[in-house]
Order: structure tokens, then sequence, then C-alpha cells
């Protein structure tokens, strides 16, 4: 299972931070990146569904009271039967 790790922080909030890894994602798609094809397209399919499904406003919410206290937070974004699940582990 893919699983990709996005890691937010006060000036990026895990929306942007998404947006930013999805472009990313595209760019090396389109340029034939070093990744395989494969894997990249399954990462930049998990990314636009995040982009389109995800409560991003409530993810802030959850991550925001950690990254004050300057803790760090990782949300690890995967799909579980084709459905857009997350984990958000904070140290």
């Amino acid at each position: 299972m893919l699983q990709i790790e996005l890691i937010p922080d006060l000036t990026h909030c895990i929306e942007t931070v998404t947006k930013r890894e999805y472009e990313e994602t595209m760019r090396q798609l389109l340029a034939g990146g070093a990744e395989s094809d494969e894997q990249l397209g399954k990462k930049f399919e998990i990314l636009r569904i995040f982009l389109e499904a995800m409560d991003f406003k409530r993810l802030r919410q959850e991550s925001e009271k950690y990254l004050v206290e300057g803790r760090t937070v990782k949300f690890m974004f995967y799909l579980e039967d084709g459905a857009p699940e997350y984990q958000m582990r904070v140290t």
C-alpha cells in the first residue's frame, strides 16, 4: 500500500503542502521522473483524491494546536479499499 507522508508547519498548512506535492508529482510525471511512472501515477491519484475529498479545515484545526507548541506533525495519506484515509502522527 502506497502511503504519502506530508509535514505541514506554521507557514504552510496541510492543504498547501498537499497542493505543492501534487504539483511536484505532476511535473515529475510530465518530465518522466526518476521513479517509475506507475508509482508516480499512483501517488498522483492519491493526492488528487485527497485534494477533492478531504476536509482540510478540520485537518488544520487538528494539527495547528501541536504546531504552535513546537511539535512536528506528519500526515500519512493512503487509500484503503479505494477510500481516502489518513493518520496524523505528532512528535
